[in-house]
């Protein structure tokens, strides 16, 4: 080999070295995978286990019954006291996450909700009940909820924003698939306290850790764009000064909120607390009960998934009014679901338009009232949900005390279902 081919060997190396040094580090500054799904999926760890925490009561609702005498309706008070709190805490501390970041607010609500839902388990008087669950675990459960999710959604995703609200309504919907029976099992054999316990331990090993290690704020965090969008912002866009003195001027914001109300009445609040109660009462085994709700779950996961694909491809306003329509039916019919078959049909059927409006009514809320304002202006939105919820769930208690059964708690909640299919069409996007 001579001289001149070794050296031209060495120039032709050194070319080589930096065309693949220049993919390398190309590779390393634009990862394939965008930082904006690892924030999906942290929202929905958290999500996840937030569903578990809510679908506790209806699951140890018996048991409280049973071993300290305390009514069906004292319990149901502290439950609406819960889902009142619940939502009454989503404008405020959405307002602060638009203001001051998500991670600091979630981190905080979650240790409260530890605090709560941990403390429970030593209760021994009904006013421990009302402050632990309704007080403690209400408020604090408002930073683990779509408030956040919207939130975080609207930040960091340009396109496909009505799948990502999707994935995360189906969070919820997973929750309660995977945990409901289990909770149930755990209620039944080592009791209400173990059941409890447990979720306290989820949030404390896995929850907590994945928001203090992932969670960012928003992309400039991260030195990157939202996803789709074609570079990052100049600047992050500021909160309006008053956010909702404009959007109560606007009449769509009334069109969203009583119909996201009426969407709490007629599903978290009815059935988290009263659907496992009303079954035992028609005959159904407990665990029969409890796979109800999880092919429910099941079931939710497609039916909110493919919502959020229905709005990124249709709009939101159609889809919206066809779930309401369809909840208001199913809900109409339960009073005469008799068999295990029927049960499953009508959990199958209903499942599918849970919590499909969340991701169309979180998107409209975004398109109507801007991106920087969505968690002042969807937590409220979603207070009016848990007005509603809380309602329902101390309303199907009395009712039940009055008559002895859920059948007017139920076709009324059917009836309300139809009254929002008439508001959604209205709503001028």
């Amino acid at each position: 080999m001579t001289w001149g081919a070794v050296i031209l060997y060495f120039a032709y190396s050194k070319v080589l070295f930096r065309y693949f040094s220049t993919i390398t580090m190309a590779t390393i500054k634009q990862p394939r995978i965008h930082y904006a799904w690892t924030i999906l999926a942290v929202t929905f760890a958290c999500l996840f286990v937030a569903a578990a925490l809510r679908s506790v009561p209806g699951i140890i609702m018996l048991s409280l019954e049973r071993e300290f005498n305390w009514s069906r309706e004292t319990i149901s008070g502290a439950v609406s006291v819960n889902l009142l709190l619940f939502g009454l805490a989503g404008p405020f501390l959405g307002r602060l996450m638009d203001l001051y970041g998500t991670k600091a607010v979630t981190l905080i609500m979650i240790t409260l909700i530890m605090l709560g839902a941990g403390g429970s388990i030593f209760m021994q008087q009904p006013w421990q009940l009302y402050l632990l669950w309704g007080v403690i675990v209400g408020a604090g459960s408002g930073g683990t909820s779509m408030v956040m999710g919207s939130t975080l959604v609207n930040r960091w995703f340009q396109q496909r924003r009505g799948l990502a609200l999707g994935i995360l309504g189906a969070a919820f919907s997973s929750g309660q698939l995977v945990f409901t029976p289990v909770l149930m099992n755990l209620n039944m054999h080592l009791g209400w306290r173990t059941a409890t316990l447990s979720i306290v331990v989820l949030l404390g090993l896995i929850v907590l850790p994945l928001v203090a290690g992932f969670m960012a704020d928003d992309p400039r965090a991260k030195g990157t764009a939202a996803f789709g969008a074609t570079e990052p912002a100049a600047s992050k866009v500021k909160p309006d000064p008053q956010p909702m003195r404009q959007a109560m001027a606007n009449p769509q914001f009334w069109l969203l909120a009583f119909s996201f109300g009426i969407c709490g009445f007629t599903t978290s609040g009815l059935f988290q607390t009263h659907l496992i109660p009303h079954g035992i009462e028609h005959g159904f085994p407990e665990m029969t009960m409890a796979v109800s709700l999880g092919l429910m779950g099941a079931t939710d996961i497609v039916g909110t998934i493919f919502s959020g694909w229905l709005c990124d491809r249709f709009g939101k306003r159609g889809p919206l009014a066809i779930y309401y329509a369809l909840r208001g039916v199913s809900l109409i019919l339960l009073p005469y679901v008799e068999t295990t078959g029927q049960l499953m049909a009508f959990s199958a059927i209903y499942g599918l338009n849970w919590l499909s409006t969340v991701p169309a009514t979180s998107a409209l809320t975004a398109d109507l009232f801007g991106k920087q304002n969505v968690g002042v202006v969807f937590g409220w939105i979603c207070f009016s949900h848990q007005v509603g919820a809380a309602l329902a769930s101390y309303g199907a208690g009395y009712l039940h005390h009055l008559a002895g059964n859920y059948t007017l708690a139920f076709i009324s909640s059917g009836l309300f279902a139809l009254i929002a299919t008439g508001l959604v069409v209205n709503i001028r996007s």
